[in-house]
């Protein structure tokens, strides 16, 4: 599978499709005007980072408990019963006079069934597209992530300044509604795995994929150096109250842009050389609000930057080749959970140390960290034996823990 014509061939690829834009979209649009909510209320950075990026830390739990129901659910069924339970808990958000604490308790309990979301839908894109197809499947929905977030975002704003940030909540809870009923356009899946689901079984299985050094490598380099710039993304609103979804808009464009040229454009023999430059791509650009400069000129830096989250696309496909069938989607929610939970928790330090300086200069912090941390520990992966002459190669469940 070469080309998008190709992918959007696939039967089942469509639904899929449009119910993962509508949950971004979703999630863009309420997370904007939470965020808006809670800093207006509180005047806190720090709250107001918790409030966008904070649910992403209930993932730790969710993944050392859920994620073996991944691939143990009928997976249309599941997306569809997660769409319709975030629809109500964002509608619950918007309600008048909520308290900031049981905001955050509602955030954290989406953010724990986000944690099984992930690896039910990138495990389900792995499924039907298994003839070498995941990178390029992957590659689509991250566009569509991006322009999702770009249109999210600009939509997101007008909502919040034309009606209110309650307003922007209620939108997003319609098109989370609009992600489930997408869902009925897939065919019925059998699980991937048998057993039943518990966190013990869980934990089993996050041990078998962590026990791989290649494996760790590549979850590590996923999840630290693109965290910590996330930490940046979620200093946006108290960097720029009135411009911050310009900002969010910018990100979003420099991440589509990136995965257009990494699925599509990039030589196969090109992916595992450009990890680390892309890393640094993403990290370095972020330097310069140490500055503190206007928003032209940041706009400028964060779509640049933006352009290395491509890096993350890479070394997922390097992660379906060393990881089993049986264990692709519980392999997919652990990176989507642990990547999200890493961005919770720069996002919690980003909003720590803007208290104590500025939320510029927490900005610089964090790139010279994500720079450090990509030059004292770069990961080169090597290409899996035949891994290029057969993309559908996987390596056996006896095997995993090599």
């Amino acid at each position: 599978m070469r080309t998008y014509r190709e992918l959007f061939g696939a039967p089942e690829f469509t639904p899929l499709f449009v119910s993962s834009s509508a949950q971004v979209a979703a999630q863009t649009v309420s997370g904007l005007g939470l965020g808006t909510l809670v800093y207006a209320a509180t005047g806190n950075p720090l709250l107001s980072g918790l409030a966008m990026f904070g649910p992403a830390l209930a993932q730790v739990a969710g993944a050392a408990t859920l994620l073996s129901a991944a691939d143990r659910l009928p997976p249309r069924a599941a997306l569809a019963g997660m769409a319709l339970l975030l629809a109500l808990g964002t509608a619950v958000l918007a309600i008048p006079g909520l308290p900031v604490w049981a905001l955050l308790v509602i955030l954290l309990a989406e953010g724990l069934l986000a944690s099984l979301g992930g690896g039910v839908r990138y495990g389900l894109l792995n499924e039907i597209l298994a003839s070498g197809g995941y990178l390029l499947g992957r590659s689509a929905l991250n566009m569509a992530s991006g322009a999702m977030q770009i249109g999210g975002f600009a939509v997101g704003g007008v909502l919040v300044s034309a009606l209110s940030p309650r307003g922007a909540l209620l939108t997003g809870a319609a098109l989370y509604l609009v992600a489930a009923v997408a869902t009925a356009g897939l065919k019925k899946h059998l699980p991937r795995a048998e057993g039943r689901p518990s966190p013990a079984e869980t934990w089993r299985s996050n041990v078998l994929l962590w026990s791989s050094a290649p494996r760790r490598r590549v979850y590590l380099a996923l999840w630290v150096p693109n965290g910590l710039v996330v930490g940046c993304e979620s200093l946006f609103v108290p960097y720029a109250p009135e411009h911050a979804g310009l900002l969010f808009a910018c990100a979003a464009a420099g991440m589509l842009a990136g995965d257009v040229l990494a699925g599509r454009f990039l030589p196969p023999e090109w992916r595992t050389r450009l990890v680390t430059p892309l890393h640094l791509l993403l990290a370095v650009p972020y330097l310069i609000f140490l500055l503190g400069p206007a928003t032209p000129v940041a706009a400028v830096a964060v779509t640049l930057a933006s352009v290395g989250y491509a890096a993350s696309l890479l070394l997922q496909q390097r992660l379906m080749e060393l990881t089993p069938d049986e264990l692709s989607g519980h392999a997919l929610g652990l990176h989507s959970s642990g990547m999200i939970a890493m961005q919770g928790v720069a996002a919690v330090l980003a909003g720590a140390l803007a208290l104590r300086t500025s939320p510029a200069a927490a900005m610089a912090v964090l790139a010279a960290a994500s720079v450090a941390v990509t030059v004292f520990f770069p990961v080169r992966p090597e290409p899996s034996p035949g891994a290029a002459a057969d993309p559908r190669r996987r390596p056996k469940l006896d095997d995993a823990c090599k």
